[in-house]
């Protein structure tokens, strides 16, 4: 039996994850979980799973929480930082499922860590953050952080088919989301409601917005380059439409290794929890010849700027890449709210990256201090598009 920590339960991710676990109950129990704001869901989730300790974010939250669960539940809430940290790291736990979205994925992951936990990573914004600081905690606690991102597992899977001093590239690819082929024109009216229907994976809000803008892509290329140790120009993103070819790698000998399969993220997510076994998860087989003609092309840079941004980022280095980052979280807010245009979200990252530059991407302290400020920037930067 391996016993998971769950971070982000009511997320798309952790509802999958979730979704593993009821089929093999057998091999895994969930005994801990933190969730932000959905306490419905997470009642029915702590009634089904019984985990021992859950964490909510708030303290009002935790109280609501607590009413709505039976009176013989054994589980203890807690809540906030604090909470999803004791979550993260709690005894029990073998493995720690790192699904929260956003940069309220890093402290706790990294609390996981030093408690020796092997990390199933499904929040890219931890090491688009402070990629450095966390594989150089990976490795001083022995542990191992295996990908949950359908692109990322793919790489993984590809790399064990070779060496990788003989790896030559990786190539990334982006669906291209739900405005493929318009132009800035078209682009400059767009709905929140079209961006938050792609066109083939179920996914939350915030990330649907960042397939969107292929700004998810960008801090997928940032999470490469830390999770399989590579330069900046050995990564490469091509737009698949189809999402049927997850990811592949060019070895030097001209080798090119793909990984396929139908979009479902139970499928690298049970990867991670099994690794290096597979489960039988009894899906849908994937169909060649209904898959009529894969499509490859490259990233349209002038009207979807975004992932051009990722990539001056990470060249860059220092904070730069977690201010992309703040300043995308709250620009898709903005987004979200109707307080921005689509477009808007791109240009708003962009101006903050010129205003916040100073910081270490060694220290902790100034990765954090870098986020808080890029956020308040950012919030400026929509007030002033709103006055």
């Amino acid at each position: 039996m391996k016993y998971i920590s769950l971070l982000g339960s009511t997320g798309s991710i952790g509802v999958n994850v979730l979704a593993v676990v009821r089929q093999f109950p057998q091999r895994y129990k969930v005994v801990a979980m933190a969730a932000g704001t959905n306490m419905q869901k997470m009642a029915e989730q702590i009634r089904e799973f019984q985990p021992e300790l859950v964490s909510v974010c708030d303290e009002q939250r935790a109280r609501d929480l607590a009413r709505l669960l039976p009176n013989d539940c054994n589980a203890t809430v807690v809540f906030g930082q604090e909470g999803n940290t004791l979550v993260a790291a709690f005894p029990r736990a073998q493995i720690t499922v790192s699904a929260m979205v956003g940069a309220a994925g890093l402290l706790p992951t990294l609390a996981a860590i030093a408690a020796g936990k092997d990390i199933g990573l499904a929040n890219k914004e931890t090491l688009v953050m402070a990629g450095k600081i966390v594989m150089a905690a990976v490795l001083e606690n022995g542990v191992r952080l295996l990908p949950i991102d359908s692109e990322h597992s793919a790489i993984f899977q590809a790399l064990e088919a070779g060496q990788k001093k003989d790896l030559k590239k990786i190539i990334l690819t982006a669906s291209g989301g739900p405005f493929l082929g318009m132009n800035r024109e078209q682009l400059r009216t767009v709905t929140t409601e079209q961006a938050l229907k792609h066109p083939n994976w179920s996914m939350g809000r915030k990330i649907s917005v960042d397939s969107a803008t292929l700004m998810n892509k960008g801090l997928e290329v940032i999470e490469a380059k830390w999770l399989f140790d590579v330069d900046m120009e050995a990564i490469e993103v091509v737009v698949h439409p189809q999402s049927i070819v997850h990811s592949l790698v060019e070895y030097q000998d001209g080798s090119v290794l793909a990984q396929l399969g139908i979009p479902d993220m139970r499928i690298p997510i049970a990867y991670a929890l099994s690794y290096p076994e597979r489960l039988p998860l009894q899906l849908q087989s994937l169909n060649l010849a209904q898959c009529a003609n894969l499509q490859f092309e490259e990233p349209d840079g002038d009207n979807f700027p975004a992932l051009q941004l990722a990539f001056t980022a990470i060249r860059k280095g220092g904070v730069c890449p977690a201010v992309l980052n703040a300043a995308n979280e709250v620009a898709v807010d903005a987004f979200l709210s109707a307080q921005i245009r689509f477009l808007q979200i791109a240009e708003t990252v962009a101006r903050t990256m010129d205003i916040v530059e100073e910081g270490s991407d060694t220290n902790l302290s100034d990765i954090l201090q870098a986020d808080a400020e890029a956020r308040r920037v950012a919030r400026r930067l929509v007030q002033e598009r709103l006055s």
